[in-house]
This record gives C-alpha cells, structure tokens and sequence, in this order.
C-alpha cells in the first residue's frame, strides 16, 4: 500500500489519515456488531430490553471511564504505543463475546472491551493535531469520523449473513481477527511525529511544523488548569448530550426498527446501512462546510454554526421519526438525523484540538468521558422506557430533546479560548 501511495505522490499526512480512517472503520465494526444481531442475542439469553440496556451500557461506562487517562497517556508516550495497546485488547475482547453465556459474562466482556477501545478517538484526534496544519484539520477530522460511518455502514452486510449462516457468536470471531492485522501495520510504518518519518519531504515538514496546534517538545499544561478553561465544562456538556444520538444509531437503532417498527431484519440490515453510508456524505458536508465558516465567520462563530445546525437539526429529524405513523417517513427522518449529526459532530473534536493544542489527547478524553456517560444514560433509560411503557417512542423523544439541549449549549462554546503555553504561565 505505502509503494502504492509513493508512485501516486501521496503526501505523507494523508497517508497517516488513511491509517486514522480505518482505525475508525474497525471501532465501528466492533461497537456495532452486538446491537446488529441485538434480537438473536436477546433470544438465545433470554434477555429484556432492560437486561440488553445494560449490557450495552457496561461498554459505555468503560469507555467514559478510561477515555481521560488513556487521552493523558497519549499526550505523554505518543499516540502511536496507545493505539497498539487498545486496538489489540478491543480485539480480544470483541471476540469473547462470542463465548457469553449469560448476562453476567456478557456485562464482564463488554465492560472489558469498553476498556480496550477507550482513546481512539482522543488519541486519533492528537494525531490530527500533530500531522496536520490548521487549515486542514476540519476536512482531516472529517475522514476521522468517515470511519466510523463506514464501519457502521459495512458492518450489517458483514455481520447479518454470517448470523444467518452461523449464528450470531460467528461475527464477533471474524471481526476481533480483523484488528490484529491493522496493529502489524501501525506498529512497522506510523510514527507519533511529522519529523520522525524518514521518508518524507522537508517541505511537507515544514508547512505540517509551522501550521500545525501541536508543537513538538513544548510541556503539557498541568490537568487541573485544563479544567479551568470556561469552554472546556460547556463543550464537555454539549458532547454528552450529542452521544445520545450516536449510541441511539449504534446501538439502539437495529433494536428500535425491528421490535418498535415492525422491520425485518432484511429490511433493518437495509435501513441501517443506508443510514451510516449518507452518514459519510454528512461528515463530508459538515467538514467542508466548517472549513468555509472558519475561513469566512472567524473560528469562534465558525465552529458553532457547524456544530448548532447539525445538532439542532437532529434533535428536530428524531422528533419527527417518532411521531410519524408511517414507516417510510420514520425511516427517512432516521437517515436525515444521522446525516445531520454527522454534519456537526467532528467539529467538537476540532474544538479540542483548537483549545487543547499540545494537550489535545487530554482535552479529547474528558469531552469523551462526559460523551460516553451520555450514551451510557442513554443506553440504561432507553431500555427502562420500554420496557416500563412498552412503546418504542416514548425514548426517541427524550432523545431528540436531549439534542436540543445540546445544540443551544454551542452558545457557550468559545474555540479562541486555547489553554496556556507553559510561558504563558511565567
């Protein structure tokens, strides 16, 4: 593939986007596969929605819980030894749950594997701080978040087939193996620094060097005065009610469509894929479109506009999704939300990256701790509403109010607030 790039005359920091973007694909494929094969599994353990919300829950909360030491580690020892480290242990684990038994192992596994995925994202983002200018991070951060619709996207074509043929334990086996071949690449070809990539051109290091947040061997800024950044607490709280929408996607939406909705799970495994492929045309938008704003409103203003209008308008799409009768405008509504959320979600990552500069691992991981908590919420009270109220409704509502909250909170959100250089201290 690199000889493939050099002939092509591919710069070297699209190359490493190539690596981040199927990083991404694989979380995805990984966090997905459960809530895909969700009512085989629910079958065959005789498990309630509400059991089901907990097991789904257990990965969230790992996640939430490691995704600020694992940022702050990346900030330390480079993202580069992170990314081996969790892309084998999530592949270990996702393969285990093909062998539970129960709700109780099933809870273990998922946590554990929550554990293993933690700083993906923190640590992809501290990437894109190092290896890109400024000007490119929005369309960078675009293709970050590309990944995951793809892998979210491919996984129900992957998935569904083998649980047809197999059974539903089969899927977990196949894409746990996945990673191990992606952790071969990272660990022979990428490199924490621009500067440390012997085969790249001077003039390529040189813009990356002087356009770029991170700068290479400044000191990090002690955590506790990150967390007196007043845009720091506003956008960690926008991000916990933005991952309800996400997790609703990831792991709910298979769920919803079948037992709410009354589709197959031909029809599902359709919808679904469709929903995650415009998914991408969304991230694409949103990217392109931030990157305009930033140029012609200023960062401050750029920023919120991308991120209130895709918030705002998928808060508004599930609103409509769950009061529609008719399952082809719920179904339309359902993409239409997702293209939304896409549009703006990757621009609070390049908030991080903004305001964080050579504590973007950092900063990332606590915007994705308070994230993952919202899904972890959302994961529990989904479950709990219908198994209360036996409507499927009742929590796409609660859903699509949280979203509004989200978006207004961009008001608060100031992307030209940046934390302290250590000079800057005295």
């Amino acid at each position: 593939m690199n000889q493939l790039f050099e002939r092509l005359s591919v710069p070297y920091r699209y190359r490493v986007l190539v690596l981040l973007c199927s990083l991404t694909t694989l979380t995805y494929m990984d966090r997905i596969c459960i809530s895909v094969v969700g009512v085989r599994i629910k079958a065959d353990l005789h498990l309630s929605n509400e059991k089901f919300g907990w097991a789904l829950a257990a990965f969230a909360l790992a996640y939430a819980i490691f995704e600020i030491p694992s940022g702050m580690l990346g900030d330390r020892i480079g993202p580069k030894k992170v990314f081996i480290r969790i892309v084998i242990a999530w592949s270990i684990f996702t393969a285990l749950t093909g062998i539970a038994n129960g709700l109780i192992s099933l809870l273990v596994i998922r946590f554990l594997f929550g554990v293993g995925e933690s700083g993906t994202y923190p640590n992809a983002i501290l990437t894109v701080s190092r290896w890109f200018p400024v000007s490119e991070t929005g369309k960078a951060l675009s293709w970050v978040g590309i990944g995951s619709q793809i892998g979210a996207a491919l996984a129900p074509l992957i998935i569904v087939p083998l649980a047809v043929v197999y059974g539903w334990r089969v899927p977990f086996f196949v894409v746990g193996a996945i990673g191990l071949l992606w952790v071969s690449i990272c660990y022979s070809w990428f490199r924490d620094f621009p500067s440390e990539m012997k085969s790249m051109a001077d003039e390529e290091k040189n813009l990356i060097k002087s356009q770029c947040r991170h700068k290479q061997g400044q000191h990090l800024v002690p955590w506790k005065l990150i967390f007196r950044n007043s845009t720091l607490w506003p956008l960690m709280l926008m991000y916990f009610c933005c991952q309800w929408a996400n997790y609703f996607f990831i792991a709910w939406m298979p769920v919803y469509l079948q037992e709410g909705r009354g589709f197959s799970e031909k029809g599902m495994k359709r919808i679904t894929s469709l929903l995650f492929v415009v998914g991408i045309v969304g991230f694409l938008a949103g990217g392109a479109a931030g990157d305009w704003f930033l140029k012609y409103k200023g960062l401050k203003i750029g920023r919120r506009l991308t991120g209130m209008f895709g918030l705002g308008c998928c808060g508004i799409l599930l609103f409509i999704a769950g009061f529609s009768a008719n399952n082809t405008l719920t179904a339309c509504c359902l993409i239409g939300a997702n293209f939304a959320f896409s549009f703006g979600v990757m621009v609070s990552y390049a908030v991080c990256a903004d305001i964080g500069r050579n504590n973007a691992g950092t900063v990332t991981g606590a915007m994705n701790f308070f994230g993952q908590m919202g899904a972890f919420f959302l994961a529990l009270i989904f479950g709990q509403i219908v198994q209360a109220t036996h409507r499927f409704d009742y929590p796409v509502y609660v859903v699509g109010a949280v979203l509004i909250a989200g978006c207004l909170l961009w008001l608060a959100i100031d992307a030209e607030k940046q934390l302290p250089e250590i000079s800057d201290m005295g």
